[in-house]
């Protein structure tokens, strides 16, 4: 795993298509992302833009199809943002190290 490609070993998505899931990940970062706070190792936040709620839905479901060990959790918010919540296990951090560096890097542009 690299920092521009963390998905992880035990992923089954096709090894060819999962650069093409960490964009996915990096054009919904670009376009909507407003916050990122990393809670613990197991534990990452994510503030999003309201109408990016059906993409959001759309490539947490593909992800958990490839990467079951990923929990995500979608809330509306009264501010007109989302929040989404990423859980993985203590023994997938490493994951969620790259998810957050990646989200990161997107909201400092």
């Amino acid at each position: 795993m690299t920092d521009d490609n963390w998905a992880p070993d035990e992923c089954t998505l096709p090894t060819a298509q999962r650069p093409l899931r960490v964009a996915e990940f990096g054009a919904l970062f670009d376009t909507a992302l407003r916050g990122v706070e990393r809670a613990d190792d197991a534990t990452l936040r994510l503030t999003l833009i309201e109408s990016s709620w059906d993409e959001v839905e759309r490539l947490t479901a593909a992800e958990t199809d490839c990467c079951s060990f990923f929990r995500f959790s979608l809330s509306r918010r009264d501010d007109r943002l989302v929040g989404l919540t990423v859980t993985v296990p203590a023994n997938q951090s490493a994951v969620l190290d790259g998810l957050t560096r990646q989200a990161e890097t997107a909201l400092a542009r």
